[in-house]
């Protein structure tokens, strides 16, 4: 049986956009968890999967709907993964309390400052999770991953988060100065989400 309606379980503004965009080309409606008042999801996996599951399944039992959750972030080799499954809270401040992109961005280049190019190698990882209810036995999970460079100071006007330091050398430009259009058929979320969308049209859920 089709889906006609998913739940995002997303409160990031700039990931709600890129599912707008993401999911123009379907038949599927989306609708934010925020108009449904539902609570943040206590994000205690220590893997991307883990907490895409963990949101989704939140998301899914306050909504009594369907649910797709993202988890997603940026890992630096010279940094041993990090920040990884930190990535929004990089730069928290010393209260632990979150500061924004800003700080983030700040914080990578702080800790990679004098490194050169060949130790600046980085991607994104995005794990989408699909619960058809609260309780579903066996969540969709798709995992994708998108490989560039950590610049050494921010380029570009578009995306969020870590996009204005992450370069693309097929490109020759940061992730941040890619069309919105060309950044979602390329970027790591965008090939999770097509991987999403190849399952579950092979079970008959979307319209």
């Amino acid at each position: 049986m089709s889906l006609q309606t998913v739940i995002i379980a997303s409160g990031n503004d700039g990931k709600l956009k890129e599912f707008e965009q993401l999911f123009s080309a379907s038949q599927l409606a989306i609708m934010p968890q925020s108009d449904f008042s539902v609570p943040e999801a206590i994000e205690d996996g220590l893997s991307f999967i883990e907490n895409a599951i963990i949101k989704a399944r939140n998301a899914a039992k306050h909504t009594g709907m369907a649910a797709i959750a993202d988890d997603s972030g940026l890992e630096v080799d010279a940094l041993n993964g990090a920040p990884g499954i930190y990535s929004a809270r990089f730069g928290e401040d010393e209260n632990g309390m979150r500061t924004g992109d800003e700080a983030n961005n700040s914080k990578l280049l702080r800790l990679l400052e004098g490194k050169p190019a060949s130790e600046r190698i980085a991607r994104f990882v995005c794990a989408l999770a699909f619960m058809r209810h609260e309780t579903d036995p066996s969540p969709m999970v798709c995992v994708a991953r998108w490989q560039g460079v950590i610049l050494t100071e921010p380029r570009g006007e578009h995306g969020f988060g870590y996009d204005p330091l992450f370069f693309l050398p097929e490109y020759n430009c940061a992730s941040a100065e890619l069309d919105p259009a060309v950044k979602n058929s390329i970027s790591h979320r965008g090939q999770a989400l097509k991987m999403l969308f190849e399952q579950m049209d092979s079970v008959g859920l979307l319209p």
